[in-house]
């Protein structure tokens, strides 16, 4: 704080021709503090951003930016995320020009401001976004808003923006108080056809979408049609004061809760989330991380769906984007490998998914990253089971629990397996297709991750 200088406030006309220069020096004073003060704002205000993608909150009022928002200051954390995984069948034309597409996220952590990605990876030609926003839902399962939180989001200063086939865009920062655990209404309105939708299929939430731009319509009523996908959104980040980085999930449909009760949030990352916030609050020695899902139904280590580009990119060709690039990501949760020996039409070989996985662990540790393995669960029972794929399944497993693959092991095959049929999952913990967890399986993989596990940085290369 400046202190004020004393003397010196009469009129011009008091005070004798030598006191001049000393009035002048009082003034250059004075603005030389000025100017201290103010350097000293703009220092803060730029520290306090993490240096991720996306304009500062200071000076960027918006539609409905309320006055009496809470100050934006905290850390860049991802809140929600979903991976693109390709585009959506019966778009391929038009996509879904003149229509409003309201997306329902569930926020992890909470903050005082928020800005999302949008991604048109899948697009083919250049997709026109003329309006877009951000509100809390006004209750479960709604596609209401509650209209005191509307923003308008805008896109380097922009209501609109274009977003070139193949490409992605950080919004703006927005002022909102954005609960941890709450629902997330963002809408976007494109007013052009623009080729192959973008889309996360298997969202296990319902999200709306309206004839004509509803984008800043807090009613439910115009949103007269459901849909069991997430459209362009791909990530929500939020400034907060909750956490100091972001654990990112990756994993295949296991990770992705395609078994999980609709828009219940009861996928296993979702109560992970739930478990860390809760025991930071017991006062526990443990890293303040909000946590986010990069799980894609279907997904391998190794091999590519089909396209270019490729529809469920492989783990390995992927991982950069949906990993390594998410927001102030601090640990890598790494659930994959199943598929690969399901889906390939020869026996899987060990070596290679191994070798896949401890690819993605060497990359990680390159960006200074941990990462944290899972082996892989039971399957007997399924389509799919052989006793050659299980044999593959069980050397996996071996090579991960003895410390070659992952920084750390959480084991979900010990967790989950039935005692007494140890190729099976115990039917309380299976959703009935012998594969996928059911609600109970998934909150007891969440409950048996060593929530220790998430401290400290990337090792050196194994």
């Amino acid at each position: 704080m400046t202190k004020r200088h004393e003397g010196g406030a009469g009129p011009a006309a008091e005070q004798p021709e030598a006191a001049v220069p000393a009035r002048h020096g009082v003034i250059l004073g004075a603005l030389v503090a000025l100017v201290v003060a103010l350097s000293t704002v703009i220092y803060l205000t730029v520290a306090a951003d993490d240096g991720t993608p996306g304009s500062a909150l200071a000076g960027n009022r918006t539609h409905r930016d309320s006055a009496a928002a809470p100050a934006s200051t905290g850390t860049w954390v991802g809140s929600w995320a979903a991976a693109p995984v390709g585009g959506e069948p019966g778009t391929e034309g038009t996509g879904l020009a003149g229509r409003s597409v309201r997306n329902v996220v569930h926020a992890d952590a909470g903050g005082t401001g928020a800005r999302i990605t949008l991604s048109n990876l899948y697009g083919q030609s250049p997709l026109t976004i003329s309006h877009a926003s951000l509100a809390l839902a006004a209750g479960d399962g709604t596609a209401a808003a509650a209209a005191e939180t509307m923003r308008r989001l805008t896109f380097n200063g922009s209501a609109g923006v274009v977003i070139p086939a193949g490409g992605q865009i950080v919004s703006d920062a927005v002022r909102v108080a954005v609960p941890h655990g709450g629902d997330l209404l963002v809408t976007t309105y494109s007013p052009t056809a623009s080729g192959p939708v973008t889309y996360h299929p298997h969202a296990r939430q319902i999200s709306y979408v309206a004839d004509g731009d509803r984008t800043e319509d807090p009613t439910a009523a115009p949103y007269t049609q459901q849909t069991p996908y997430w459209r362009y959104l791909t990530a929500v980040d939020v400034l907060s004061n909750e956490a100091d980085g972001t654990v990112v999930v990756f994993g295949d449909s296991i990770t992705d809760g395609v078994t999980s009760t609709i828009g219940a949030n009861r996928r296993w990352p979702d109560v992970l989330a739930g478990r860390l916030r809760t025991a930071l609050g017991g006062g526990r020695q443990l890293p303040r991380y909000s946590v986010v899902n990069e799980g894609i139904s279907g997904n391998q280590v190794l091999a590519d769906g089909f396209g270019r580009p490729a529809e469920n990119q492989s783990g390995l060709g992927r991982f950069g984007r949906d990993a390594l690039s998410r927001t102030n990501v601090k640990v890598v949760v790494v659930d994959l490998g199943i598929n690969d020996i399901l889906r390939n039409p020869r026996l899987a070989d060990p070596d290679r998914i191994t070798a896949g996985l401890r690819t993605l662990v060497r990359q990680a540790h390159a960006r200074g990253l941990k990462v944290v393995g899972a082996t892989l669960m039971p399957f007997e029972g399924h389509r799919g089971f052989t006793a050659a794929r299980e044999a593959v399944r069980q050397q996996v497993n071996a090579r991960i629990r003895a410390g070659g693959v992952y920084d750390a092991v959480v084991d979900f095959d010990q967790a989950l397996r039935d005692p007494y049929a140890p190729h099976r999952l115990l039917p309380v913990y299976d959703s009935g297709d012998h594969l996928h967890p059911s609600d109970l399986g998934f909150a007891k993989m969440a409950e048996t991750f060593d929530l220790y596990a998430l401290r400290g940085a990337g090792q050196a290369e194994l």
